[in-house]
């Protein structure tokens, strides 16, 4: 028996016949487009340059014929095959191919005796390509990893799963792991013009002329996916027949015809079906219904079980919302059972309705205190239930069970301070409240009823004689559960926000102008704020103006803010182009001037575009008095006198007088409105934030380089290579990922005529 493939091409047997090598050949010919275009060669090969450009070691090592054992992962149509046809076509070792869904321990078994063979008559390797790998089940994985681990075979393995958790552990550790991603468009073109152009195996000798537009909607919907888009390229030319001149040619019509749909890399057993669910989940968690939506619409177009979604949604429905929105648990139920009558498609509306409730309801995971009893009675064992909570039907005489017990109805509120906790865990807190929702209002009163409760336990009343007071502090394990989506930054801006436009106060049918719109942070709020005015948003970047444009396009034509790209030195021109006589009741705008040189003329130029009545609020962060790197580090970690021009070189980056990052305070911000005729009011606030130190950010500060001087470029005006060197590592062993107070300042200035 023959196992081998060469070549690409499987190899004919020496008693073949010439026949069936005709055969052989002419099906060759008679391959989809798809099949016959797959590279031969390295040069060939399209896309992956982040493990096949020139110099790459994967790269490198096929033309050496230098390769130890490799899993090739990915998504479909981004070449693992096609790879491992090209070391076929290279390599001096005899080459062996087998598909793991069709192939078993048999195969296995025969494709070792044949490399042993091969080792001992003709002292050659033998390199063994297992398609679809994660298909092998444990044994037979077990039953390959002896000879890829004595050398009788080189392995090659190609998943579209994540090897990590599909194949098994001690063949991954002798794996060299290269991950594959779907081609870029660029990628693509150049698959479809080797094609058109390829006179053996493609188009070439044919005249097909392929609109660029056509084109354009094959790459698109293919989706980074080369088989995709050559089926579809050949669907499109086989079926188009030729005109007058003999030219087939491949209107944006017929491009639509042969690929209507994107197909969506999903596998109900592999890791897109566990990373799409994931996402959606997270989605919910993190209350982003448009992000929650996205991703459902994934599920669904993929084919996924809508019930399935909507148990995940019922169990998220208990742990990420719980008592923060008691209803959550009904109404998802509701939608499942709603969805079990309807059917699809229109059951689709109650999955989406869940999803979206999910996904805009306060999330509260204070459930997960079970988990923490759960925990305890696991750890503690049996705790003997208190006398005055057993059951005095059946021991009361005998034993006093049910003696001293309280029956909380015979009670005002129908509640009595009593403990209902085993003695050696009286105290202990297990529930914790959030301030969400509906569990908000609950939260003040299970307080109360607490402090209530260990009051009377101290003073002793509602304990059985006998029980020993035992208080945990109320510290509850649930940091492992705790992830906020909100961070502290998102916090602060949020209240920035807030604060911004209780000095505003603007009216629904203000004209407002944002000067710095970036994210649209002021943006939307002013839209929400003023429906019956009119927003103008100035945006310094083409990228910021782009995503406002796009973020817009969602809106009511008629309530859209105008985005102007204009720095704050190009507005005045900008606005009397395109705002011609328009005079704003409101000009707000967070770090507007942070980097403009002369504050005093952008003031003055932004003031004649102000009502007479009008007002100007602005938050900017006053730089100068930001948090400084140096006062992060223990002096005792650096010597003293390092720690010193330390402080002092950095400390006169703060003193530039010609950095307009810095060099300015409130009060020059004060002298740049009144010098502008407008009576101002300044408010300094300082405020304190957690901030992660990341290895990138710390890389950014000790940088040579950047677009401003960096942190390690300012020091090195007082300190040399080597003390640079010495701080760098100071920071990156004692802050490198960890959390730290940052300290920052914000001037709120509200200015008018």
């Amino acid at each position: 028996m023959v196992l081998g493939v060469y070549g690409g091409l499987n190899l004919p047997p020496l008693t073949m016949d010439l026949f069936e090598h005709y055969n052989l050949k002419q099906a060759e010919k008679e391959a989809p487009l798809a099949a016959r275009m797959r590279p031969r060669t390295l040069d060939e090969f399209v896309g992956q340059d982040h493990i096949m450009g020139a110099g790459r070691l994967l790269r490198r090592a096929i033309q050496a014929d230098q390769l130890s054992s490799l899993i090739f992962s990915g998504p479909p149509g981004t070449g693992k095959t096609t790879l491992a046809r090209i070391i076929a076509n290279t390599t001096r070792a005899h080459f062996i191919a087998i598909n793991a869904v069709l192939s078993g321990v048999k195969e296995i078994r025969d494709a070792i005796e044949t490399a042993q063979e091969r080792r001992k008559k003709h002292n050659q390797r033998t390199i063994l390509f297992v398609d679809e790998v994660h298909r092998f089940n444990k044994s037979q994985q077990d039953a390959l990893l002896p000879w890829v681990e004595n050398g009788t075979v080189t392995l090659i393995g190609a998943t579209t799963e994540n090897p990590y958790f599909e194949v098994n552990k001690a063949l991954v550790s002798r794996s060299r792991i290269f991950q594959l991603k779907q081609l870029n468009e660029a990628d693509l073109y150049r698959v479809a013009e080797q094609t058109l152009a390829d006179p053996e195996r493609g188009y070439g000798k044919l005249k097909v002329r392929v609109d660029s537009e056509a084109l354009a909607h094959l790459v698109n919907v293919a989706g980074g996916d080369a088989r995709s888009l050559l089926n579809a390229l050949e669907l499109a030319v086989e079926t188009t027949p030729p005109d007058a001149t003999g030219t087939t040619h491949v209107t944006l019509a017929v491009a639509e015809e042969s690929i209507q749909q994107r197909a969506v890399l999903y596998d109900k057993e592999g890791d897109a079906h566990f990373d799409t669910i994931s996402a959606f989940i997270k989605s919910l968690r993190g209350s982003d219904p448009d992000a929650a939506l996205y991703w459902l619409a994934k599920m669904v177009y993929a084919g996924e079980d809508p019930r399935f979604i909507l148990r995940r949604m019922l169990i998220l429905a208990s742990e990420d919302v719980g008592l923060a929105d008691p209803n959550a648990v009904a109404v998802i139920n509701a939608c499942a059972q709603a969805f079990d009558r309807v059917g699809m498609p229109e059951g689709r509306y109650h999955l989406a309705q869940a999803a979206l409730y999910l996904a805009t309801a306060p999330k509260s995971n204070s459930v997960m205190g079970f988990f923490d009893a759960l925990a305890t009675v696991e750890k503690e064992g049996e705790a003997e239930v208190p006398t005055h909570l057993k059951d005095a039907n059946r021991d009361k005489k005998g034993f006093g069970h049910g003696a001293g017990y309280l029956y909380p109805h015979a009670y005002r509120d129908h509640w009595i301070a009593q403990q209902y906790l085993p003695a050696s865990l009286q105290g202990q807190v297990f529930y914790q409240p959030s301030t969400q929702g509906f569990e908000g209002e609950i939260a003040a009163q299970v307080a109360r009823r607490r402090e209530a409760q260990l009051a009377a336990l101290v003073e002793g009343a509602g304990v059985a004689p006998a029980e020993v007071l035992t208080h945990s502090p109320a510290v509850p394990t649930i940091d492992r559960w705790l992830q906020r989506t909100l961070s502290q930054v998102g916090e602060q801006l949020a209240t920035v926000r807030e604060r911004i436009f209780a000095l505003a106060e603007p009216q629904r049918h203000h004209l407002i102008l944002d000067l710095n719109a970036a994210s649209g942070l002021l943006t939307w709020e002013a839209v929400r704020r003023a429906p019956e005015g009119g927003i103008y948003a100035a945006a310094r970047t083409s990228n910021d103006a782009s995503a406002l444009l796009e973020q817009a396009a969602a809106l009511p034509e008629l309530i859209r803010p105008a985005v102007l790209k204009a720095s704050l030195t190009e507005l005045p021109n900008i606005l009397a182009e395109q705002a011609t006589g328009v005079r704003f009741d409101r000009i707000i705008g967070r770090n507007a001037m942070l980097q403009e040189p002369d504050k005093i003329e952008s003031v003055r130029q932004v003031a004649k575009f102000l009502q007479p009545d009008g007002i100007i609020v602005l938050a900017e962060a006053v730089t100068r008095h930001t948090q400084r790197l140096y006062r992060l580090l223990d002096s005792h970690w650096l010597d003293a006198g390092l720690y010193q021009r330390l402080a002092v070189a950095e400390e006169a980056i703060y003193a530039s007088e010609s950095d307009p990052l810095v060099n300015w305070d409130a009060g020059d911000l004060r002298t740049a409105f009144e010098t502008a005729g407008l009576a101002v009011e300044i408010e300094v606030s300082r405020s304190t934030a957690h901030t992660h130190i990341t290895p990138a950010l710390l890389e950014r500060w000790f940088a040579s380089a950047g677009t401003r001087p960096t942190y390690a470029a300012h020091l090195s005006r007082s300190l040399s290579e080597a003390e640079i060197v010495t701080v760098k590592d100071i920071f990156s062993r004692h802050l490198r990922n960890q959390t730290v107070i940052w300290e920052s300042s914000i001037a709120f200035v509200r200015a008018h005529r």
